[in-house]
């Protein structure tokens, strides 16, 4: 989910293109100086990034627990165990597609012609090393701890408000420092980061590479969409035509918000229209708008990919299914701002070698976010294809008990 809470004049997305553009120009023809000045910024920028980073994995997936395993009984359970799956299934199946096609276009003369991410490129005037509270693995640890107690302890009416609501206002507090400082410096970080490969010569290689992902990922979105829409009409009993065709509005909502959260009236009409229950609807919409990401880990999946072929990395299937598995559960905790499902995955990347500060990272964040409203439009319209079996169960196991 990339919710949208504050709308500026001018779209995050051109921002992001902007910002490559105004890169690519500096490091084509601006001096050393100007250059050094922008990687500078950009570099302390990233420093900045790192720092934050743990404490908003403790903040959003401890609150994100918290709330998804509180209260709803066995329909929550049945909702949560499908997002999963399908959020894993969609990451899976973008891997086997991705390993497949894209060493048509990434081969191995591009490789070495793209060389080492950090070679020939330029160092910043100095630097500041803002050193995290504690490193990603113990921000982990502590938010699965925090987040199933006080969920546990809420569901038996004992305690754990009170650590409830502080956490509630930590992740609020994080949103905040989101919205104001790291989604707005966004652009001046991906133009320092095309700057230094513009410079090293990377750049004009790396473009031509990244449309065809692009035009991969859509494709992977439509197919993924298809099938759900099937196997959900199927065994619901309802014509898929009719499903996708009432669901054309949410999806179009979707791309021109780039917000699941902003996307829910539209996506409750689209419901509606399936003749799917109140109850159902009412519950389960908003509900997935933060926990089903199928568009999201596509997209991520396919940039993760591609980046670990263009710089010759491990990028095989037991190291990538375990990446899937771990972000099928931490996107769920995305903050609520454009680019949040990358921002979430940014501390999980070291398990394929991506260190959250990189230059390669930056790249993935400016090819994410450039695709972000496609994602959403995605994970939004997966949302009403699940929604006719979960009403059927409902209908037949609940209501009528």
């Amino acid at each position: 989910m990339d919710t949208i809470e504050k709308k500026s004049k001018l779209g995050l997305v051109p921002r992001l293109i902007i910002a490559i553009i105004v890169g690519v120009l500096l490091g084509s023809f601006a001096p050393e100086v100007i250059n050094r000045t922008v990687i500078t910024a950009s570099t302390l920028f990233g420093s900045l990034l790192r720092f934050i980073i743990p404490l908003m994995i403790l903040a959003f997936v401890t609150i994100g627990i918290a709330d998804l395993a509180k209260g709803a009984g066995k329909l929550l359970g049945i909702i949560v165990c499908i997002c999963y799956a399908s959020t894993l299934a969609a990451g899976t199946i973008a891997y086997i597609t991705a390993s497949t096609i894209f060493p048509s276009f990434i081969h191995s003369d591009l490789v070495s012609a793209i060389g080492h991410p950090e070679e020939g490129m330029l160092s910043p005037f100095f630097s500041i090393g803002f050193i995290p509270v504690f490193d990603v693995i113990a921000a982990l640890t502590l938010a699965f701890i925090f987040g199933a107690c006080i969920s546990i302890l809420r569901g038996r009416n004992v305690i754990g408000s009170v650590l409830h609501d502080a956490f509630s206002e930590f992740s609020a507090v994080i949103s905040m420092v989101l919205r104001s400082v790291i989604i707005p410096f966004l652009p001046l970080y991906i133009c320092g980061t095309f700057v230094n490969m513009t410079v090293s010569g990377q750049t004009f290689i790396i473009l031509g590479i990244l449309w065809k992902v692009f035009l991969t990922v859509i494709i992977l979105h439509l197919s993924y969409l298809l099938a759900l829409y099937l196997i959900g009409g199927t065994i619901s009993g309802r014509n898929p035509l009719t499903l996708m065709k009432n669901q054309i509005p949410g999806y179009l909502s979707a791309i021109g918000t780039q917000s699941s959260a902003a996307t829910i009236p539209i996506n409750l009409q689209c419901a509606e229209k399936n003749g799917i229950s109140k109850e159902i609807r009412n519950f389960m919409i908003p509900l997935c708008a933060n926990i089903h990401m199928p568009g999201s880990m596509i997209t991520i999946t396919c940039c993760v990919t591609a980046v670990l072929m263009m710089y010759g990395m491990p990028h095989n299937f037991l190291l990538m299914i375990q990446l899937i598995m771990m972000l099928s559960i931490a996107i769920t905790a995305s903050p609520g701002a454009p680019g949040g499902s990358i921002m979430s995955a940014l501390p999980f990347l070291v398990i394929v070698g991506i260190a959250p500060d990189s230059a390669i990272a930056s790249l993935l964040i400016a090819l994410y976010i450039t695709q972000d409203s496609f994602g959403t439009a995605c994970n939004v319209s997966s949302d009403n294809a699940v929604s006719p079996v979960l009403d059927m169960y409902y209908k037949k196991n609940i209501k009528k008990s």
